[in-house]
């Protein structure tokens, strides 16, 4: 323990490294003396001067400052961008790293030897990918309005795009459109540490099959700004305005009014029309959610006879493809406002053997499986946290012959899939699919079949 202590690196102290692997998240892994360091922006194969920005007993948080010896594999990025920092990876080693920490998490955290992991689905499109877009307003240094990204490690600094890699070029444009009218009506941006100013965040919508656009510019309450103005010179379908009176950096706040256009945003998904509010959740790669939903209905099996629960249907998305093989679909969802979202989106398609309730699962599996009776197939899809372990026992009191799991996060699907197993399931497959290429984000679907 002594020597533990000894070598134990401080915040502020540089340390030369070499970076051995990848760990879940996207950081470097490298050791100092048998001391486990974490570098941001390193990978495999690097050697590099970091700097400690956090130091614990058994292992350290390191920014990258200097690159003494690039690895073999790494390659120039396309374009700075803080939401892509595997750029620097060729997309194939991208592909295996996402596919071995899958396999790695199952290993690891839920005890599984020899997990059954498919082959990784890749992305239709590596770049320019993203249906929805959330920038945020600030001041350069000499004082000019800017609309980017907020600067690693600093709530208080905007660092200006003008060419977004993660999203369209008709996002790029109606960006810039945006922050050019911005800056010629001479309006100031919200000042993070002062709390004053007007303009907040400016979120993008796009339709990448309808090519519907929405531009939705969230301001601090009370202010006032020519927005009909704004509208006719932002190239976009529809055009929102958020007042949002909180503190926190967030665009799920505030009053909202329509200014031009439609408030919802029409896309097309495995062959059906969803409508999507303003606030609603809707993955953000439009192409690659379709395989992430066509992968769930084929391990789900479905033969016109099931009955499905869909648990955290959010606008129904999940539910209405199953609904197109199912005998009839329940879904559940906490939010009302998606769960009328669902409901317009079933009867937008014609869908009526699925039906949609608002409420915590932890409460609704109860009553649903009493008005509805006892499911054949369970779809779940949690948030990063996965299931608590309330929601897994409420799981497996609706005996489903399967169990079908999106997940967007290994390694809170790793322990969630060990409960299952130990309640009597048995993990079939695992495909992992790549919706965030350049990224260290891993999405997949688990397949449980109940065996005793």
């Amino acid at each position: 323990m002594e020597s533990a202590q000894a070598t134990r690196p401080r915040r502020g102290d540089e340390l030369e490294l070499r970076i051995d692997r990848l760990a879940y998240g996207g950081a470097g892994v490298a050791r100092a003396d048998g001391y486990v360091v974490f570098v941001r922006d390193g990978i495999p194969g690097d050697r590099l001067r970091a700097r400690i920005t956090k130091s614990k007993r058994s292992f350290a948080e390191a920014d990258a400052v200097e690159l003494l010896e690039p690895s073999p594999d790494r390659i120039e990025p396309v374009a700075p961008h803080p939401g892509a920092p595997w750029q620097v990876l060729p997309y194939e080693r991208q592909l295996e790293e996402k596919q071995d920490q899958v396999r790695d998490a199952l290993e690891r955290l839920g005890g599984f030897e020899r997990p059954p992991v498919e082959p990784i689905v890749p992305a239709e499109q590596r770049l320019r990918y993203r249906n929805k877009v959330e920038y945020s307003f600030g001041a350069d240094e000499a004082g000019d309005l800017v609309l980017g990204f907020h600067r690693r490690g600093r709530f208080d600094l905007i660092d200006d795009v003008s060419q977004d890699i993660l999203a369209s070029e008709r996002v790029d444009g109606l960006r810039e459109a945006v922050k050019a009218w911005c800056r010629e009506e001479g309006l100031s941006a919200w000042d993070r540490r002062a709390q004053t100013g007007l303009l907040r965040n400016l979120v993008v919508r796009e339709g990448r099959r309808t090519g519907r656009l929405q531009a939705r510019v969230v301001t601090s309450p009370g202010a006032q700004f020519r927005a009909a103005e704004l509208a006719a010179a932002a190239p976009a379908d529809s055009v929102l305005w958020t007042r949002a009176a909180g503190v926190a950096e967030t665009t799920r706040e505030g009053v909202t009014e329509l200014v031009k256009g439609r408030s919802a945003v029409e896309e097309e998904l495995c062959g059906l029309t969803f409508r999507i509010s303003a606030d609603a959740f809707f993955q953000t790669n439009t192409e690659m959610a379709e395989r992430l939903y066509g992968a769930a209905a084929e391990l789900a099996g479905l033969t016109g006879r099931e009955r499905v629960l869909d648990l955290f249907c959010g606008i129904g998305t999940i539910a209405l493809v199953f609904a197109l093989d199912a005998a009839e679909v329940w879904g559940v969802e906490l939010v009302e406002q998606a769960v009328a979202d669902a409901i317009e989106n079933a009867r937008l398609n014609g869908v009526d053997n699925a039906r949609f309730f608002a409420g915590d699962v932890r409460l609704a599996m109860r009553p649903l499986l009493e008005r509805a009776g006892k499911p054949d197939v369970v779809v779940v899809d949690p948030p990063r946290a996965g299931l608590s372990n309330k929601v897994v026992r409420r799981v497996l009191e609706g005996e489903a012959k399967r169990i079908v799991y999106v997940s967007c996060n290994p390694t809170t699907l790793a322990p969630n899939a060990r409960q299952f197993a130990d309640a009597g399931y048995e993990l079939r497959t695992v495909r992992p699919v790549d919706m965030f290429p350049q990224t260290p984000h891993i999405e997949c679907v688990a397949l449980f079949d109940r065996i005793r």
